[in-house]
C-alpha cells in the first residue's frame, strides 16, 4: 500500500511559523500530495501563516477563532462551500497563560485552568464534531499531544492536565466517529523548539535531557512528526484509531536516565 494523499484535502489548525510542527505536518501532507487549507486567528498570524501556504501551493486560508461559535460556523461553511468535503484535519492549538507555565500547578488560577481546557482540549471536540460533517465518505482527524499528559513534567503545569483530557477526548471522538468510518488519533513528539515550547520555562534543559537520553539520543524532527501524520491521514492508516503515537525518539519508554546521567 503506497503512503500518500493524492487526491485528499486537509485543513491545518495552528502554524504560527516556519518551526510549528504543524507547519512540518503540513509540509510532509504537501509533499505527499495532499491539497491543503490553513486556519489563523488575527491578521498577525494571517502575515505568518499566508507565505507558508503559499509555498505549499495554498491559496485557502480561513479565520479560525476556537473560543468564538459564529468563527468556527464561518470556517466549516467556508471549506464546505469551496471543497465540499474533508478527508483530514491537523488540531494543533494549545494555550496557557505563559505565567502560569512556571512553579507549581497547584497556584494555577481558575481563570487559566478553565482557557487551558476550553482551547487546548474542547476545541479540538468541537472541531471534530464540524469535520464529521463534511466527511461522508469517512477521514482522519489528529491533534498534538506531549508526555507530560501521563508524566509529571517540570513547568507543563495545567498543560499536562489539559493534554491528559485532550488524549481522553481522542479515544471517545474515535468510538463516536469510528462508525462514520473517521479515525482520531493523536501524535505525541518529545521536546521541540517551537514557539510554543519556548513558552514553558526550563525549555532548553528539558530539550537537553530527552536529547541525553532518549535511545536513540535525539529529538523528534519536524520530517519525523510530518511522515507520521502523512501515514495516519493516508490510506495505510485506515485501521488506526485512539491511539496516541509516541515520536519521542523512544525516550517514553526511559524510566530514568542512562547511567552515564545518573
Amino acid at each position: 500500500m503506497t503512503i500518500e494523499l493524492n487526491g485528499k484535502r486537509g485543513l491545518i489548525m495552528g502554524v504560527a511559523n516556519d518551526r510549528s510542527i504543524a507547519w512540518g505536518i503540513a509540509k510532509a501532507c504537501h509533499a505527499a500530495g495532499a491539497e491543503l487549507a490553513f486556519s489563523y486567528q488575527g491578521e498577525g498570524l494571517k502575515k505568518r501563516v499566508e507565505p507558508l501556504a503559499a509555498s505549499a501551493d495554498s491559496d485557502f486560508l480561513i479565520e479560525a477563532d476556537v473560543t468564538n461559535d459564529e468563527s468556527m460556523d464561518a470556517c466549516f461553511a467556508a471549506l464546505k462551500e469551496r471543497w465540499g468535503s474533508l478527508d483530514f484535519v491537523v488540531h494543533a492549538i494549545a494555550y496557557s497563560d505563559k505565567n502560569e507555565l512556571t512553579g507549581r500547578f497547584s497556584d494555577t488560577t481558575r481563570n487559566n485552568f478553565t482557557n487551558s481546557m476550553l482551547i487546548s482540549c474542547y476545541s479540538f471536540v468541537d472541531v471534530a464534531r464540524r469535520a464529521a460533517d463534511l466527511m461522508p465518505e469517512g477521514g482522519c482527524l489528529l491533534t498534538l499531544t506531549y508526555q507530560g499528559s501521563q508524566r509529571v513534567t517540570p513547568n507543563y503545569n495545567v498543560m499536562g492536565v489539559a493534554k491528559a483530557a485532550l488524549e481522553s477526548a481522542a479515544r471517545y471522538l474515535a468510538a463516536d466517529l469510528g462508525p462514520q468510518g473517521i479515525r482520531v488519533n493523536a501524535i505525541s513528539p518529545g521536546p521541540m523548539k517551537t514557539l510554543a515550547g519556548a513558552a514553558i520555562a526550563g525549555a532548553r534543559r528539558t530539550f537537553k535531557h530527552t536529547e541525553q537520553n532518549a535511545p536513540l539520543r535525539h529529538n523528534a524532527t519536524l520530517e519525523a512528526v510530518g511522515g507520521t501524520a502523512v501515514y495516519l491521514a493516508s490510506d495505510a492508516g485506515n485501521c488506526t484509531s485512539g491511539e496516541i503515537i509516541k515520536v519521542d525518539s523512544g525516550y517514553h519508554v526511559m524510566s530514568m536516565p542512562v547511567l552515564d546521567n545518573l
